[in-house]
Protein backbone atom coordinates (compact mmCIF):
# COMPACT_ATOMS: atom_id res chain seq x y z
CA UNK A 1 0.00 0.00 0.00
CA UNK A 2 3.80 1.38 1.77
CA UNK A 3 5.38 4.30 1.86
CA UNK A 4 8.91 4.12 1.93
CA UNK A 5 11.07 3.20 4.38
CA UNK A 6 15.03 4.31 4.59
CA UNK A 7 18.13 1.35 6.06
CA UNK A 8 17.82 0.85 10.10
CA UNK A 9 20.55 -1.10 10.75
CA UNK A 10 22.19 0.04 13.74
CA UNK A 11 25.86 -1.01 14.25
CA UNK A 12 26.49 0.30 17.99
CA UNK A 13 30.52 -0.44 19.23
CA UNK A 14 29.68 -2.63 22.48
CA UNK A 15 32.03 -1.87 25.70
CA UNK A 16 33.49 -4.82 27.50
CA UNK A 17 33.82 -4.62 31.44
CA UNK A 18 36.72 -5.82 33.18
CA UNK A 19 37.47 -6.96 36.87
CA UNK A 20 39.73 -4.55 38.26
CA UNK A 21 42.84 -6.09 40.66
CA UNK A 22 41.65 -6.31 44.26
CA UNK A 23 42.82 -3.50 46.35
CA UNK A 24 45.69 -3.69 48.26
CA UNK A 25 44.39 -2.42 51.82
CA UNK A 26 45.99 -5.10 53.90
CA UNK A 27 49.70 -4.60 53.95
CA UNK A 28 51.74 -5.28 56.33
CA UNK A 29 52.34 -2.73 59.08
CA UNK A 30 56.02 -2.29 58.02
CA UNK A 31 58.35 0.96 58.01
CA UNK A 32 56.51 2.69 55.42
CA UNK A 33 58.88 5.94 55.61
CA UNK A 34 60.81 4.47 52.25
CA UNK A 35 58.93 4.50 49.45
CA UNK A 36 61.47 1.71 47.65
CA UNK A 37 60.14 -0.77 50.41
CA UNK A 38 56.26 0.20 49.94
CA UNK A 39 56.72 -1.01 46.40
CA UNK A 40 58.68 -3.93 47.26
CA UNK A 41 56.00 -5.13 50.07
CA UNK A 42 53.07 -3.83 47.61
CA UNK A 43 54.81 -7.05 44.48
CA UNK A 44 55.26 -9.49 47.42
CA UNK A 45 51.59 -9.38 48.46
CA UNK A 46 50.54 -9.02 44.87
CA UNK A 47 52.14 -12.09 44.05
CA UNK A 48 50.56 -14.02 47.08
CA UNK A 49 47.14 -13.12 45.73
CA UNK A 50 45.71 -15.27 42.88
CA UNK A 51 45.82 -13.37 39.66
CA UNK A 52 42.50 -11.65 38.23
CA UNK A 53 42.11 -12.18 34.47
CA UNK A 54 39.89 -9.64 32.80
CA UNK A 55 36.32 -11.66 31.72
CA UNK A 56 34.42 -10.07 29.13
CA UNK A 57 30.48 -9.06 29.21
CA UNK A 58 28.24 -10.00 26.42
CA UNK A 59 26.42 -6.81 26.01
CA UNK A 60 23.41 -6.34 23.74
CA UNK A 61 23.64 -4.55 20.87
CA UNK A 62 20.64 -1.89 20.54
CA UNK A 63 19.69 -2.71 17.08
CA UNK A 64 16.48 -1.56 15.36
CA UNK A 65 14.35 -4.10 13.56
CA UNK A 66 15.04 -4.86 10.15
CA UNK A 67 11.83 -5.03 8.93
CA UNK A 68 9.26 -2.20 8.94
CA UNK A 69 6.05 -3.78 9.24
CA UNK A 70 3.93 -0.47 10.08
CA UNK A 71 3.15 0.61 6.60
CA UNK A 72 -0.21 0.67 4.90
CA UNK A 73 0.64 -0.23 1.57
CA UNK A 74 3.38 -3.05 2.34
CA UNK A 75 6.36 -4.84 4.50
CA UNK A 76 9.97 -3.87 4.01
CA UNK A 77 13.16 -5.22 5.32
CA UNK A 78 16.10 -3.89 4.44
CA UNK A 79 19.31 -5.71 5.55
CA UNK A 80 22.89 -4.61 5.54
CA UNK A 81 25.89 -7.08 6.60
CA UNK A 82 26.08 -10.65 6.04
CA UNK A 83 23.29 -11.26 4.56
CA UNK A 84 22.55 -15.21 3.02
CA UNK A 85 19.63 -16.22 1.00
CA UNK A 86 18.69 -19.90 0.79
CA UNK A 87 16.23 -19.53 -2.10
CA UNK A 88 14.44 -23.16 -1.87
CA UNK A 89 13.25 -22.49 2.33
CA UNK A 90 12.41 -18.92 1.22
CA UNK A 91 14.59 -17.87 4.18
CA UNK A 92 16.70 -14.89 3.87
CA UNK A 93 19.38 -14.67 7.05
CA UNK A 94 21.77 -11.94 8.47
CA UNK A 95 24.67 -13.31 10.09
CA UNK A 96 25.82 -11.65 13.28
CA UNK A 97 28.02 -12.55 16.20
CA UNK A 98 27.11 -14.29 19.24
CA UNK A 99 27.34 -10.94 21.24
CA UNK A 100 24.81 -9.93 18.74
CA UNK A 101 20.74 -9.64 19.19
CA UNK A 102 17.85 -7.58 19.32
CA UNK A 103 17.15 -6.92 22.99
CA UNK A 104 13.45 -7.15 23.70
CA UNK A 105 12.74 -8.00 20.16
CA UNK A 106 11.81 -10.39 17.88
CA UNK A 107 14.43 -11.87 15.65
CA UNK A 108 12.29 -13.00 13.04
CA UNK A 109 9.57 -11.73 10.70
CA UNK A 110 6.97 -13.61 7.85
CA UNK A 111 7.17 -10.86 4.84
CA UNK A 112 4.96 -11.00 1.93
CA UNK A 113 7.20 -9.11 -1.22
CA UNK A 114 4.12 -7.57 -2.19
CA UNK A 115 3.05 -3.96 -2.17
CA UNK A 116 -0.88 -3.84 -1.61
CA UNK A 117 -1.07 -5.03 1.96
CA UNK A 118 -4.46 -4.00 2.85
CA UNK A 119 -6.11 -6.62 0.02
CA UNK A 120 -6.22 -10.33 1.51
CA UNK A 121 -7.53 -11.19 -2.10
CA UNK A 122 -4.03 -9.85 -3.63
CA UNK A 123 -1.63 -10.67 -0.92
CA UNK A 124 -2.57 -14.62 -0.12
CA UNK A 125 -1.37 -16.11 -3.33
CA UNK A 126 2.17 -14.39 -2.84
CA UNK A 127 4.43 -16.81 -1.37
CA UNK A 128 6.25 -15.87 1.89
CA UNK A 129 9.78 -15.60 2.95
CA UNK A 130 11.03 -15.27 6.27
CA UNK A 131 13.57 -13.01 7.48
CA UNK A 132 15.81 -14.02 10.38
CA UNK A 133 19.03 -12.80 12.85
CA UNK A 134 20.67 -15.27 12.60
CA UNK A 135 24.38 -16.61 14.46
CA UNK A 136 26.85 -18.01 11.95
CA UNK A 137 26.65 -21.40 13.03
CA UNK A 138 23.22 -21.48 12.31
CA UNK A 139 23.04 -21.34 8.72
CA UNK A 140 24.86 -22.80 5.62
CA UNK A 141 28.35 -20.63 4.53
CA UNK A 142 27.56 -19.22 1.38
CA UNK A 143 27.85 -20.77 -1.98
CA UNK A 144 27.93 -17.92 -4.47
CA UNK A 145 29.08 -14.51 -3.17
CA UNK A 146 27.58 -11.26 -4.95
CA UNK A 147 29.06 -7.77 -4.62
CA UNK A 148 25.75 -5.90 -5.51
CA UNK A 149 22.82 -5.44 -3.36
CA UNK A 150 20.16 -7.20 -3.72
CA UNK A 151 16.09 -6.44 -4.32
CA UNK A 152 13.54 -9.40 -3.16
CA UNK A 153 9.78 -9.03 -4.79
CA UNK A 154 6.99 -10.53 -5.96
CA UNK A 155 5.46 -10.91 -9.26
CA UNK A 156 2.25 -12.57 -7.91
CA UNK A 157 -0.70 -10.70 -7.24
CA UNK A 158 -2.60 -8.88 -9.48
CA UNK A 159 0.11 -8.69 -11.71
CA UNK A 160 -1.38 -9.21 -15.23
CA UNK A 161 -3.76 -5.78 -14.80
CA UNK A 162 -1.97 -3.32 -16.78
CA UNK A 163 -3.26 -0.63 -13.44
CA UNK A 164 -2.10 -3.03 -10.87
CA UNK A 165 1.40 -3.68 -13.08
CA UNK A 166 2.30 -0.20 -12.42
CA UNK A 167 0.87 0.91 -9.16
CA UNK A 168 1.91 -2.37 -7.04
CA UNK A 169 5.12 -3.27 -8.95
CA UNK A 170 6.78 -1.07 -11.57
CA UNK A 171 6.53 2.54 -9.66
CA UNK A 172 7.12 0.58 -6.71
CA UNK A 173 10.29 -1.00 -8.07
CA UNK A 174 12.03 2.34 -9.51
CA UNK A 175 11.19 4.43 -6.11
CA UNK A 176 13.50 1.56 -4.26
CA UNK A 177 16.11 0.33 -6.82
CA UNK A 178 16.67 3.60 -8.29
CA UNK A 179 18.99 4.75 -6.13
CA UNK A 180 21.67 2.33 -6.89
CA UNK A 181 21.59 3.17 -10.95
CA UNK A 182 21.69 -0.40 -12.36
CA UNK A 183 24.23 -1.74 -9.67
CA UNK A 184 21.49 -3.48 -8.06
CA UNK A 185 20.48 -7.67 -8.44
CA UNK A 186 16.74 -7.96 -8.72
CA UNK A 187 15.94 -11.76 -7.09
CA UNK A 188 12.45 -12.61 -8.45
CA UNK A 189 9.71 -14.81 -6.07
CA UNK A 190 6.37 -16.08 -7.73
CA UNK A 191 8.09 -15.50 -10.99
CA UNK A 192 5.80 -14.89 -14.52
CA UNK A 193 7.69 -15.42 -17.53
CA UNK A 194 5.73 -13.14 -19.61
CA UNK A 195 5.31 -10.27 -17.01
CA UNK A 196 9.58 -10.11 -17.28
CA UNK A 197 9.00 -9.60 -21.43
CA UNK A 198 6.32 -7.51 -20.87
CA UNK A 199 8.43 -4.79 -19.02
CA UNK A 200 11.56 -5.99 -19.58
CA UNK A 201 12.57 -2.39 -20.96
CA UNK A 202 12.34 -0.79 -17.68
CA UNK A 203 13.75 -3.95 -16.23
CA UNK A 204 16.96 -3.62 -17.84
CA UNK A 205 17.07 0.33 -17.04
CA UNK A 206 16.80 -0.39 -13.39
CA UNK A 207 19.13 -3.35 -13.51
CA UNK A 208 22.63 -4.43 -15.48
CA UNK A 209 22.14 -7.85 -13.80
CA UNK A 210 20.37 -11.07 -14.90
CA UNK A 211 17.32 -12.06 -12.98
CA UNK A 212 17.09 -14.43 -10.53
CA UNK A 213 14.57 -16.91 -9.88
CA UNK A 214 15.13 -16.80 -6.54
CA UNK A 215 12.21 -19.88 -5.75
CA UNK A 216 14.61 -22.10 -8.12
CA UNK A 217 18.10 -21.32 -6.10
CA UNK A 218 19.45 -24.78 -4.56
CA UNK A 219 22.68 -23.03 -2.87
CA UNK A 220 22.94 -19.91 -0.20
CA UNK A 221 23.45 -17.10 -2.41
CA UNK A 222 24.98 -13.91 -0.14
CA UNK A 223 24.74 -10.30 -0.70
CA UNK A 224 26.70 -7.22 0.95
CA UNK A 225 22.72 -5.85 1.77
CA UNK A 226 19.34 -6.93 0.71
CA UNK A 227 15.63 -4.98 0.18
CA UNK A 228 12.55 -7.67 0.29
CA UNK A 229 9.82 -5.79 -0.57
CA UNK A 230 9.08 -2.98 -2.69
CA UNK A 231 8.72 0.96 -0.98
CA UNK A 232 4.59 2.27 -2.08
CA UNK A 233 3.29 5.47 -2.47
CA UNK A 234 -0.14 5.18 -0.07
CA UNK A 235 -1.83 6.53 -3.37
CA UNK A 236 -2.34 5.18 -6.70
CA UNK A 237 0.15 5.88 -9.24
CA UNK A 238 1.55 8.20 -7.50
CA UNK A 239 5.09 9.43 -5.77
CA UNK A 240 5.45 11.34 -2.96
CA UNK A 241 8.45 13.79 -3.14
CA UNK A 242 8.79 14.56 0.59
CA UNK A 243 9.04 11.55 1.34
CA UNK A 244 11.11 10.01 -1.34
CA UNK A 245 13.94 11.16 -3.57
CA UNK A 246 11.93 11.00 -6.68
CA UNK A 247 8.47 12.61 -7.90
CA UNK A 248 6.44 11.45 -10.64
CA UNK A 249 7.62 14.00 -12.89
CA UNK A 250 11.10 12.23 -12.66
CA UNK A 251 9.30 8.48 -12.89
CA UNK A 252 7.43 9.48 -16.52
CA UNK A 253 10.69 11.54 -17.36
CA UNK A 254 12.60 8.01 -16.69
CA UNK A 255 9.80 6.19 -18.29
CA UNK A 256 10.33 8.42 -22.15
CA UNK A 257 14.01 7.33 -21.50
CA UNK A 258 13.08 3.58 -21.37
CA UNK A 259 10.92 3.52 -24.45
CA UNK A 260 12.77 6.46 -26.42
CA UNK A 261 9.82 8.56 -26.48
CA UNK A 262 9.81 12.21 -28.40
CA UNK A 263 6.86 14.16 -27.53
CA UNK A 264 7.80 16.13 -23.73
CA UNK A 265 4.64 18.61 -24.69
CA UNK A 266 1.19 17.87 -25.61
CA UNK A 267 -0.10 20.42 -28.55
CA UNK A 268 -0.89 24.39 -27.98
CA UNK A 269 -3.54 24.90 -30.09
CA UNK A 270 -3.23 28.41 -32.01
CA UNK A 271 -6.37 29.79 -33.77
CA UNK A 272 -3.92 30.43 -36.51
CA UNK A 273 -3.05 26.96 -37.00
CA UNK A 274 -4.46 24.26 -38.54
CA UNK A 275 -2.58 21.26 -37.19
CA UNK A 276 -5.22 18.99 -35.69
CA UNK A 277 -4.70 17.57 -31.88
CA UNK A 278 -4.87 13.76 -31.62
CA UNK A 279 -7.29 12.06 -29.77
CA UNK A 280 -6.76 8.41 -28.67
CA UNK A 281 -9.81 6.82 -27.81
CA UNK A 282 -9.10 3.92 -25.56
CA UNK A 283 -11.12 0.52 -26.72
CA UNK A 284 -12.35 -2.26 -25.21
CA UNK A 285 -13.91 -5.59 -26.42
CA UNK A 286 -15.54 -7.37 -23.32
CA UNK A 287 -16.46 -5.35 -20.67
CA UNK A 288 -17.16 -1.39 -20.57
CA UNK A 289 -16.57 -1.15 -23.76
CA UNK A 290 -18.19 1.89 -26.54
CA UNK A 291 -21.05 0.45 -28.39
CA UNK A 292 -21.11 3.50 -30.69
CA UNK A 293 -17.62 3.41 -31.60
CA UNK A 294 -18.28 5.14 -34.79
CA UNK A 295 -20.50 7.98 -33.67
CA UNK A 296 -17.86 8.91 -31.46
CA UNK A 297 -15.54 9.24 -33.70
CA UNK A 298 -17.51 10.69 -36.61
CA UNK A 299 -18.48 13.94 -33.96
CA UNK A 300 -14.84 14.20 -32.28
CA UNK A 301 -13.50 14.56 -36.15
CA UNK A 302 -16.15 17.30 -37.05
CA UNK A 303 -14.71 18.89 -33.92
CA UNK A 304 -11.13 19.04 -35.65
CA UNK A 305 -9.63 16.04 -34.00
CA UNK A 306 -7.53 13.71 -35.42
CA UNK A 307 -8.97 10.33 -34.39
CA UNK A 308 -7.51 7.21 -33.02
CA UNK A 309 -9.40 4.00 -32.06
CA UNK A 310 -6.79 1.54 -30.01
CA UNK A 311 -6.74 -1.56 -27.54
CA UNK A 312 -3.80 -1.46 -25.15
CA UNK A 313 -1.96 -4.85 -26.02
CA UNK A 314 1.46 -6.78 -24.11
CA UNK A 315 3.40 -4.46 -26.92
CA UNK A 316 4.07 -1.98 -23.83
CA UNK A 317 6.50 0.04 -26.10
CA UNK A 318 4.47 0.18 -29.22
CA UNK A 319 1.49 1.66 -27.43
CA UNK A 320 3.59 3.73 -24.85
CA UNK A 321 4.75 5.33 -28.40
CA UNK A 322 1.33 5.94 -29.55
CA UNK A 323 0.13 7.26 -26.05
CA UNK A 324 3.00 9.56 -26.11
CA UNK A 325 1.79 11.08 -29.55
CA UNK A 326 -1.72 12.15 -28.74
CA UNK A 327 -2.67 15.00 -26.79
CA UNK A 328 -5.98 13.60 -25.54
CA UNK A 329 -6.51 10.33 -24.35
CA UNK A 330 -10.67 8.94 -23.39
CA UNK A 331 -11.71 5.92 -22.36
CA UNK A 332 -14.38 4.25 -20.21
CA UNK A 333 -12.55 3.62 -16.34
CA UNK A 334 -10.26 0.54 -16.85
CA UNK A 335 -6.76 -0.24 -16.14
CA UNK A 336 -5.88 0.84 -20.19
CA UNK A 337 -6.43 4.42 -18.50
CA UNK A 338 -3.05 3.52 -16.68
CA UNK A 339 -1.41 4.78 -19.77
CA UNK A 340 -1.49 8.02 -19.01
CA UNK A 341 1.96 7.61 -17.33
CA UNK A 342 3.19 7.86 -21.52
CA UNK A 343 1.72 11.17 -22.00
CA UNK A 344 3.30 14.10 -22.61
CA UNK A 345 2.92 16.77 -20.30
CA UNK A 346 -0.17 19.12 -20.30
CA UNK A 347 -2.03 16.81 -22.28
CA UNK A 348 -5.76 15.96 -21.30
CA UNK A 349 -7.24 12.76 -19.60
CA UNK A 350 -11.24 12.46 -20.13
CA UNK A 351 -12.20 9.37 -18.25
CA UNK A 352 -15.75 8.04 -18.80
CA UNK A 353 -17.14 7.26 -15.45
CA UNK A 354 -19.76 4.03 -15.89
CA UNK A 355 -22.71 4.04 -13.67
CA UNK A 356 -22.65 2.41 -10.39
CA UNK A 357 -21.54 5.21 -7.57
CA UNK A 358 -17.61 4.66 -9.94
CA UNK A 359 -17.07 8.41 -8.80
CA UNK A 360 -14.51 7.14 -5.67
CA UNK A 361 -13.16 4.73 -7.51
CA UNK A 362 -12.69 7.00 -10.81
CA UNK A 363 -10.90 9.88 -8.99
CA UNK A 364 -8.40 7.37 -6.47
CA UNK A 365 -7.00 5.55 -9.37
CA UNK A 366 -6.36 8.21 -12.37
CA UNK A 367 -8.82 11.41 -11.20
CA UNK A 368 -5.83 12.05 -8.21
CA UNK A 369 -2.69 10.80 -10.18
CA UNK A 370 -3.10 13.11 -12.86
CA UNK A 371 -2.31 15.98 -10.93
CA UNK A 372 1.35 14.90 -10.39
CA UNK A 373 1.69 13.83 -14.03
CA UNK A 374 1.06 17.71 -15.36
CA UNK A 375 -2.09 15.93 -16.91
CA UNK A 376 -5.50 17.79 -17.07
CA UNK A 377 -8.17 16.19 -16.28
CA UNK A 378 -11.77 16.17 -17.45
CA UNK A 379 -14.62 13.48 -15.88
CA UNK A 380 -17.79 12.56 -17.54
CA UNK A 381 -20.51 10.81 -15.80
CA UNK A 382 -23.30 8.94 -18.01
CA UNK A 383 -26.57 9.14 -17.74
CA UNK A 384 -29.20 6.51 -17.54
CA UNK A 385 -30.28 6.17 -21.38
CA UNK A 386 -26.17 5.51 -21.84
CA UNK A 387 -25.75 2.76 -19.57
CA UNK A 388 -26.24 -0.98 -21.20
CA UNK A 389 -27.36 -2.71 -17.91
CA UNK A 390 -31.14 -0.88 -18.59
CA UNK A 391 -31.23 -3.89 -21.48
CA UNK A 392 -30.33 -6.42 -18.55
CA UNK A 393 -32.15 -5.29 -15.12
CA UNK A 394 -35.85 -3.84 -14.58
CA UNK A 395 -35.94 -0.36 -13.75
CA UNK A 396 -36.94 -0.70 -10.43
CA UNK A 397 -34.12 -3.24 -9.90
CA UNK A 398 -31.68 -2.77 -6.68
CA UNK A 399 -28.82 -2.14 -9.03
CA UNK A 400 -30.57 1.01 -10.11
CA UNK A 401 -32.34 2.23 -7.23
CA UNK A 402 -29.62 1.10 -4.57
CA UNK A 403 -26.21 0.57 -5.82
CA UNK A 404 -24.34 1.48 -2.86
CA UNK A 405 -26.23 -1.59 -1.37
CA UNK A 406 -24.44 -3.63 -3.96
CA UNK A 407 -20.82 -2.05 -2.84
CA UNK A 408 -21.60 -4.20 0.59
CA UNK A 409 -21.57 -6.95 -0.30
CA UNK A 410 -18.08 -6.58 -1.31
CA UNK A 411 -15.80 -5.93 -4.63
CA UNK A 412 -16.71 -9.13 -5.92
CA UNK A 413 -20.47 -8.08 -6.64
CA UNK A 414 -19.75 -4.03 -7.09
CA UNK A 415 -17.23 -6.22 -10.01
CA UNK A 416 -19.74 -8.43 -11.45
CA UNK A 417 -22.28 -5.93 -11.68
CA UNK A 418 -21.10 -2.77 -12.80
CA UNK A 419 -17.56 -3.53 -14.15
CA UNK A 420 -18.30 -6.81 -15.81
CA UNK A 421 -21.76 -6.82 -17.22
CA UNK A 422 -22.14 -2.78 -18.24
CA UNK A 423 -21.07 -1.22 -21.82
CA UNK A 424 -21.37 2.52 -22.48
CA UNK A 425 -23.51 4.28 -25.68
CA UNK A 426 -21.97 7.18 -25.44
CA UNK A 427 -24.66 9.91 -26.50
CA UNK A 428 -22.66 12.11 -28.64
CA UNK A 429 -24.72 15.46 -28.32
CA UNK A 430 -23.98 15.45 -24.59
CA UNK A 431 -20.40 14.66 -25.15
CA UNK A 432 -19.66 16.98 -27.18
CA UNK A 433 -19.04 19.85 -24.52
CA UNK A 434 -16.50 17.46 -23.12
CA UNK A 435 -14.64 17.33 -26.43
CA UNK A 436 -14.89 21.42 -26.38
CA UNK A 437 -13.89 21.92 -23.60
CA UNK A 438 -11.00 19.76 -23.84
CA UNK A 439 -9.82 21.69 -27.13
CA UNK A 440 -10.28 24.83 -24.28
CA UNK A 441 -7.72 23.39 -22.15
CA UNK A 442 -5.20 23.04 -25.23
CA UNK A 443 -5.27 26.88 -26.13
CA UNK A 444 -4.40 27.71 -22.69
Amino acid sequence: MAAGFEKLMVRDTSGTYSTPLAPLTHLPETNTSSSQETVKAAEIMKDKMEPVTNKTEPVTKKMEPLCDVTERRGDICNIDGDVRIQGNSSSVFLVSSEMSFLSGNNNSWNIRPYARKDNPAAMNPIKEWSVKLSRRDEISPCKKNQSVPAILFSQGGYTGNHFHDFSDVVIPLYLTSRQYYGEVQFLITDKRPWWIAKFKAILKNLSRYELMDIDREQEVHCFPSVIVGLKRNVKELSIDPSKYSYSMSDFREFLRSCYSLKRVNAIKVRDDQHKMPHLLIISRKRTRSFTNIGEITKMASSLGYNVTVAEPTMNVSKFAELVNSCDVLMGVHGAGLTNIVFLPKNAILIQIVPFGDFEWLARTDYGEPTKDMNVKYLEYKISTEERTLVQQYPPDHVVFKDPHSIQKQGFVAFKSVYMDKQNVKLDVNRFRPTLLKALELLHQ
